[in-house]
Protein backbone atom coordinates (compact mmCIF):
# COMPACT_ATOMS: atom_id res chain seq x y z
CA UNK A 1 0.00 0.00 0.00
CA UNK A 2 1.46 3.24 -0.91
CA UNK A 3 2.47 5.88 1.92
CA UNK A 4 1.17 9.60 2.15
CA UNK A 5 3.21 11.62 3.68
CA UNK A 6 1.99 14.51 6.42
CA UNK A 7 -0.50 16.82 4.54
CA UNK A 8 1.31 20.34 6.33
CA UNK A 9 4.15 18.68 4.35
CA UNK A 10 2.05 18.80 1.60
CA UNK A 11 1.02 22.09 1.71
CA UNK A 12 3.83 23.70 2.23
CA UNK A 13 5.35 22.39 -0.69
CA UNK A 14 2.71 24.03 -2.96
CA UNK A 15 2.03 27.67 -0.36
CA UNK A 16 4.25 29.10 1.37
CA UNK A 17 4.05 30.33 4.82
CA UNK A 18 4.30 33.42 3.60
CA UNK A 19 1.16 33.33 1.26
CA UNK A 20 -0.85 31.34 4.22
CA UNK A 21 -0.27 34.53 6.31
CA UNK A 22 -0.97 36.98 3.75
CA UNK A 23 -4.27 35.60 3.63
CA UNK A 24 -4.72 36.18 7.22
CA UNK A 25 -3.53 39.20 7.73
CA UNK A 26 -5.40 40.08 4.89
CA UNK A 27 -8.94 38.91 6.10
CA UNK A 28 -8.75 38.90 9.99
CA UNK A 29 -11.47 41.19 11.90
CA UNK A 30 -10.18 41.94 15.25
CA UNK A 31 -12.12 44.00 18.10
CA UNK A 32 -10.65 47.12 18.24
CA UNK A 33 -8.70 47.62 21.74
CA UNK A 34 -10.78 50.10 22.91
CA UNK A 35 -13.64 47.84 23.19
CA UNK A 36 -11.38 45.13 24.74
CA UNK A 37 -10.50 48.42 27.71
CA UNK A 38 -14.16 48.34 27.75
CA UNK A 39 -15.10 45.44 28.28
CA UNK A 40 -12.91 42.71 27.90
CA UNK A 41 -14.77 39.74 29.26
CA UNK A 42 -18.33 39.19 28.15
CA UNK A 43 -19.76 36.02 29.43
CA UNK A 44 -18.23 35.10 32.99
CA UNK A 45 -20.63 32.83 33.19
CA UNK A 46 -19.63 30.34 30.73
CA UNK A 47 -16.07 28.43 29.65
CA UNK A 48 -15.18 25.38 27.27
CA UNK A 49 -17.55 22.19 28.84
CA UNK A 50 -19.28 24.38 31.10
CA UNK A 51 -23.17 23.19 32.04
CA UNK A 52 -26.34 25.48 29.93
CA UNK A 53 -29.25 26.02 32.37
CA UNK A 54 -32.80 27.50 31.50
CA UNK A 55 -33.35 30.89 31.69
CA UNK A 56 -32.47 32.24 35.36
CA UNK A 57 -30.30 29.23 35.92
CA UNK A 58 -33.34 27.43 37.48
CA UNK A 59 -33.33 23.99 35.71
CA UNK A 60 -30.91 22.10 33.18
CA UNK A 61 -30.87 22.63 29.59
CA UNK A 62 -30.86 19.34 28.17
CA UNK A 63 -30.46 17.63 25.12
CA UNK A 64 -32.56 14.82 23.85
CA UNK A 65 -32.11 11.84 21.79
CA UNK A 66 -34.63 11.14 19.41
CA UNK A 67 -34.21 7.94 18.81
CA UNK A 68 -33.53 6.35 22.53
CA UNK A 69 -35.55 9.40 24.42
CA UNK A 70 -32.14 9.75 26.41
CA UNK A 71 -31.58 13.32 27.73
CA UNK A 72 -27.80 14.52 28.47
CA UNK A 73 -26.97 17.85 30.32
CA UNK A 74 -26.25 20.10 27.47
CA UNK A 75 -22.82 22.13 27.32
CA UNK A 76 -20.58 24.84 25.97
CA UNK A 77 -19.05 24.36 23.07
CA UNK A 78 -17.96 27.77 21.43
CA UNK A 79 -21.40 29.24 21.54
CA UNK A 80 -20.92 32.40 23.69
CA UNK A 81 -17.42 33.35 22.76
CA UNK A 82 -19.06 33.31 19.05
CA UNK A 83 -21.48 35.34 20.61
CA UNK A 84 -18.89 37.71 22.28
CA UNK A 85 -16.69 38.48 19.29
CA UNK A 86 -19.80 38.77 17.01
CA UNK A 87 -21.47 41.53 19.86
CA UNK A 88 -17.77 42.92 20.31
CA UNK A 89 -17.36 43.74 16.29
CA UNK A 90 -20.32 45.59 16.28
CA UNK A 91 -22.16 42.20 14.17
CA UNK A 92 -25.26 40.08 14.28
CA UNK A 93 -24.89 36.45 13.58
CA UNK A 94 -26.51 37.19 10.12
CA UNK A 95 -23.99 39.38 9.47
CA UNK A 96 -21.35 36.98 9.20
CA UNK A 97 -21.85 34.25 6.87
CA UNK A 98 -19.19 31.62 6.63
CA UNK A 99 -17.02 33.35 9.81
CA UNK A 100 -15.43 31.69 12.27
CA UNK A 101 -14.50 32.62 15.39
CA UNK A 102 -10.75 31.43 17.00
CA UNK A 103 -9.21 31.31 20.00
CA UNK A 104 -5.44 32.71 20.18
CA UNK A 105 -4.53 30.99 23.22
CA UNK A 106 -4.51 27.88 23.99
CA UNK A 107 -3.08 24.06 24.90
CA UNK A 108 -1.09 23.36 22.10
CA UNK A 109 -1.34 19.73 21.48
CA UNK A 110 -0.40 18.29 17.63
CA UNK A 111 -2.10 15.06 18.73
CA UNK A 112 -5.29 16.63 19.79
CA UNK A 113 -5.60 14.40 23.10
CA UNK A 114 -5.02 17.38 25.71
CA UNK A 115 -7.87 19.73 27.04
CA UNK A 116 -7.81 22.98 25.64
CA UNK A 117 -7.59 24.12 29.85
CA UNK A 118 -7.08 27.65 28.72
CA UNK A 119 -10.78 28.34 27.12
CA UNK A 120 -12.24 25.86 29.67
CA UNK A 121 -11.49 29.19 31.92
CA UNK A 122 -13.86 31.47 32.25
CA UNK A 123 -11.53 34.37 32.44
CA UNK A 124 -10.58 33.82 28.69
CA UNK A 125 -13.40 31.76 27.25
CA UNK A 126 -15.29 34.66 26.11
CA UNK A 127 -12.39 37.74 26.19
CA UNK A 128 -12.04 39.45 23.32
CA UNK A 129 -8.33 39.76 23.20
CA UNK A 130 -8.19 35.39 22.90
CA UNK A 131 -10.25 35.45 19.79
CA UNK A 132 -10.06 36.76 16.16
CA UNK A 133 -13.02 36.40 13.39
CA UNK A 134 -11.39 34.69 10.25
CA UNK A 135 -13.01 33.34 7.00
CA UNK A 136 -14.10 29.73 7.70
CA UNK A 137 -11.71 27.96 5.66
CA UNK A 138 -8.50 29.67 7.23
CA UNK A 139 -9.69 28.25 10.78
CA UNK A 140 -7.31 25.01 9.92
CA UNK A 141 -4.54 26.65 9.77
CA UNK A 142 -5.02 28.16 12.89
CA UNK A 143 -5.68 25.03 14.28
CA UNK A 144 -2.91 22.56 13.14
CA UNK A 145 0.09 25.24 12.44
CA UNK A 146 2.49 26.69 15.00
CA UNK A 147 3.67 29.16 13.05
CA UNK A 148 0.52 30.41 12.06
CA UNK A 149 -0.78 30.24 16.10
CA UNK A 150 2.29 32.37 17.00
CA UNK A 151 1.55 34.86 14.20
CA UNK A 152 -1.58 35.60 15.93
CA UNK A 153 -0.52 35.31 19.31
CA UNK A 154 1.87 38.19 18.49
CA UNK A 155 -0.80 40.24 16.97
CA UNK A 156 -3.00 39.62 19.90
CA UNK A 157 -0.10 40.68 22.54
CA UNK A 158 0.97 43.46 20.81
CA UNK A 159 -2.62 44.93 19.80
CA UNK A 160 -4.59 44.42 23.20
CA UNK A 161 -1.40 44.27 25.74
CA UNK A 162 -2.19 41.43 26.99
CA UNK A 163 -0.79 39.14 28.31
CA UNK A 164 1.36 40.65 29.86
CA UNK A 165 5.43 39.66 30.43
CA UNK A 166 4.34 38.18 33.99
CA UNK A 167 1.44 36.61 32.99
CA UNK A 168 0.35 32.83 33.59
CA UNK A 169 1.22 32.24 29.93
CA UNK A 170 4.76 33.27 30.39
CA UNK A 171 5.91 30.49 29.29
CA UNK A 172 4.06 30.56 25.87
CA UNK A 173 4.91 34.03 26.16
CA UNK A 174 8.73 33.92 26.20
CA UNK A 175 8.79 31.44 23.14
CA UNK A 176 6.99 34.19 21.13
CA UNK A 177 9.79 36.99 21.74
CA UNK A 178 12.03 34.23 19.92
CA UNK A 179 9.67 34.22 16.96
CA UNK A 180 11.85 34.78 13.63
CA UNK A 181 9.94 34.40 10.84
CA UNK A 182 9.29 38.32 10.08
CA UNK A 183 9.73 37.82 6.34
CA UNK A 184 6.75 35.91 6.13
CA UNK A 185 4.67 38.97 6.48
CA UNK A 186 3.99 41.09 3.76
CA UNK A 187 3.63 44.04 5.42
CA UNK A 188 5.82 45.27 8.50
CA UNK A 189 6.01 42.46 11.55
CA UNK A 190 3.86 42.73 13.79
CA UNK A 191 6.40 42.55 16.50
CA UNK A 192 8.43 45.34 15.10
CA UNK A 193 4.92 47.78 14.27
CA UNK A 194 1.68 47.70 16.59
CA UNK A 195 -1.13 48.31 14.06
CA UNK A 196 0.37 48.31 10.75
CA UNK A 197 -0.11 44.93 9.86
CA UNK A 198 -3.98 44.80 11.26
CA UNK A 199 -5.37 45.77 7.53
CA UNK A 200 -9.09 44.28 8.21
CA UNK A 201 -9.22 45.03 12.26
CA UNK A 202 -11.87 48.09 12.21
CA UNK A 203 -14.18 47.19 9.32
CA UNK A 204 -17.18 47.64 12.10
CA UNK A 205 -18.18 50.09 14.39
CA UNK A 206 -18.08 48.13 18.11
CA UNK A 207 -20.81 48.78 19.75
CA UNK A 208 -20.08 50.83 22.73
CA UNK A 209 -23.73 50.96 24.15
CA UNK A 210 -24.65 47.45 24.44
CA UNK A 211 -21.05 47.17 26.23
CA UNK A 212 -21.85 48.89 28.77
CA UNK A 213 -25.42 47.26 28.79
CA UNK A 214 -23.96 43.77 28.82
CA UNK A 215 -21.28 45.14 32.08
CA UNK A 216 -24.62 46.71 34.03
CA UNK A 217 -25.99 43.13 33.69
CA UNK A 218 -23.38 41.40 35.50
CA UNK A 219 -24.19 42.33 38.71
CA UNK A 220 -28.05 41.50 38.17
CA UNK A 221 -26.88 37.89 36.56
CA UNK A 222 -24.95 36.70 39.28
CA UNK A 223 -27.29 38.00 41.83
CA UNK A 224 -29.78 35.79 40.17
CA UNK A 225 -28.23 32.78 39.56
CA UNK A 226 -28.46 29.86 42.16
CA UNK A 227 -26.31 29.04 44.45
CA UNK A 228 -27.19 25.38 44.28
CA UNK A 229 -26.70 25.62 40.60
CA UNK A 230 -24.12 27.94 39.48
CA UNK A 231 -20.72 28.27 40.58
CA UNK A 232 -20.69 31.86 41.98
CA UNK A 233 -17.90 31.95 42.88
CA UNK A 234 -16.06 30.87 39.87
CA UNK A 235 -18.07 33.80 37.85
CA UNK A 236 -16.73 36.55 40.78
CA UNK A 237 -13.28 35.28 39.99
CA UNK A 238 -13.50 36.19 36.43
CA UNK A 239 -14.74 39.64 36.90
CA UNK A 240 -12.53 40.77 39.56
CA UNK A 241 -9.47 38.93 37.24
CA UNK A 242 -9.94 41.85 34.76
CA UNK A 243 -10.69 44.47 37.69
CA UNK A 244 -14.81 44.54 36.37
CA UNK A 245 -16.49 45.83 39.23
CA UNK A 246 -19.74 44.74 40.60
Amino acid sequence: MAEIYDGLEALRCVMSLREIASLIERTAQWVSPEMFKLLPLWFPEHGRRTLFFKKNWSAPQLNTNRKTGLSIHKSEGNVHANKALTLALGLRSKQRPNWSCCHIWGIDDASHQLSNEIVMDRRFFSCVANMVLLPTPLKAFTDTMSDVKAMLRICARNLYGWPSKDHEFIVSNALLDKWSYWDSFHRAGPGRHMKSYLLASWSYHPQFGFARRRDSRQFAMISNMPAHTTPRAEVKAALAYWKIEL
